[in-house]
């Protein structure tokens, strides 16, 4: 059978690896000039390995991702150092990545540690999501870690990732943040641009045929069977196809899809993301070794405070010298999709961003940027809200042949590269079972 799948980033590309495998036909329609969606990388001439446009690393739990590096021969290049993951209390950077550090944090007492330990346990080691889902992580997480332990640790947490939709996400979203971390966090050799590079590879080798600056125009329904999907001007029929873009996009793609399911699809809120990423002559964080540093936010406008949710060392994780020497900062943010750093200057937005840095090390001067990269996404961060389970829209379409596979639905986990994988084998199975059943016949037997 012929499939078309839309959007080469991680999903859509493991969805084309097991179709190809299974012995179809499958060309990949990507908008972009390079595969990898959000987990693709850029490269200075001074560096050795790439780096990430948006921050990535893997949990030693993210077993589907990392099942997949081992079928296609990336084992011997996954490595999981075990950085350092700090917050800021009263000025100060203080680590909080381990039970150790939640026994000596400054900011608790013994009553504190034990709640926050028995509470984190129950999340971490039960799964409970179903009933969790029907609550709002505001009010759950206040009324078991206390009020004080909430609007120390979780309150700046939320309000950092959703911003206005801080009070309205579901419990069961912090589970599982929580159900599957690991204080270890995986990196490739040559960065996650490797593992794209591999992974493409392999597909092109399968027979994939990968159509990089070719962005969809519409998708619709075939009067034979399959579905027509236009792209460039010119229209090309297929057996079935597979959408990896964002719920927005699919609906503007396919206006002919049914009111229930177009409903559904419009009715998913989600944040963007804005990176700003910096090549610094000085370490930022270096006196505490700090990765990740938490942000607090008081207030989703986030005035007066950090104008962004987290400051990340990269280089306290990946030895610099892959980077030239290069003291690498990444200062990322969760936006609304209306946000004015969406469409702010790099020059205004640097300036914002690097105005902030001499709260991190009183040291820090503008001089030390030897230079800087800005990337931005609309479509980021979906909003799982009460009950959102009801909400998630079905991997097969109402149009028949046609499926969706985006981050909106690998709930109630949380968006990333693992479960991008999980979801884009997912629906290559479902499609493949589909055919199997009889679901889907190819046009030829259609015509017959």
């Amino acid at each position: 059978m012929k499939f078309a799948v839309i959007g080469a980033g991680i999903a859509g590309l493991s969805a084309a690896y097991d179709l190809l495998k299974a012995g179809h036909t499958v060309s990949l329609l990507e908008g972009d000039s390079r595969t990898g969606g959000l987990a693709a990388g850029f490269r200075d001439e001074r560096w050795e390995w790439p780096l990430e446009k948006f921050y990535h690393h893997l949990f030693t739990s993210d077993s589907e991702i990392i099942g997949l590096v081992e079928e296609i021969g990336l084992k011997d290049k996954l490595f999981f150092p075990r950085p350092i993951t700090s917050v800021i209390y009263q000025d100060r950077i203080v680590p909080f990545d381990s039970p150790q550090r939640w026994i000596t944090f400054p900011g608790f007492n013994l009553l504190d540690v034990a709640r926050f330990g028995m509470v984190s346990a129950y999340l971490r080691f039960t799964k409970p999501w179903r009933q969790l889902e029907q609550h709002l992580a505001d009010d759950w997480l206040r009324r078991y870690y206390g009020d004080k332990v909430y609007e120390l640790i979780w309150r700046p947490m939320l309000i950092g990732k959703f911003g206005p939709y801080y009070r309205d996400v579901n419990m069961a979203w912090m589970w599982a943040r929580l159900h599957v971390r690991s204080p270890r966090l995986g990196y490739f050799e040559g960065g996650f641009q490797a593992f794209i590079d591999r992974l493409t590879g392999v597909v092109r080798d399968l027979g994939g045929d990968i159509r990089l600056n070719c962005p969809v125009e519409n998708i619709r329904q075939a009067e034979n069977g399959g579905i027509v999907l236009t792209a460039g001007g010119a229209a090309e029929t297929f057996d079935a196809g597979i959408v990896t873009t964002s719920p927005g996009l699919l609906a503007r793609l396919t206006p002919d899809l049914p009111g229930d399911y177009l409903g559904q699809l419009l009715q998913l809120d989600s944040m963007g993301a804005v990176v700003l990423t910096l090549a610094l002559n000085h370490s930022l964080l270096g006196e505490s070794g700090t990765y990740w540093l938490n942000i607090p936010a008081t207030s989703p406008d986030k005035a007066g405070g950090v104008p962004f949710l987290a400051l990340v060392e990269h280089t306290n994780y990946i030895d610099r010298s892959h980077y030239g020497g290069d003291h690498i900062i990444y200062c990322g943010d969760y936006v609304t999709p209306d946000h004015p750093y969406l469409t702010m200057s790099q020059e205004d937005l640097e300036k914002l961003f690097v105005g902030v840095l001499h709260r991190f090390n009183p040291d820090f001067r503008p001089e030390w940027v030897r230079k800087s990269w800005l990337f931005r996404a609309r479509y980021a961060q979906p909003v799982p809200k009460l009950n959102h389970s009801r909400a998630v829209p079905d991997l097969r379409t109402p149009l028949a042949g046609l499926y969706f596979a985006s981050m909106s639905q690998v709930y109630p986990w949380d968006r990333g590269t693992n479960f991008a994988v999980e979801i884009g084998r997912r629906v290559a199975r479902l499609a493949l079972d589909d055919m199997v059943a009889g679901r889907l016949a190819s046009r030829s037997d259609v015509a017959q």
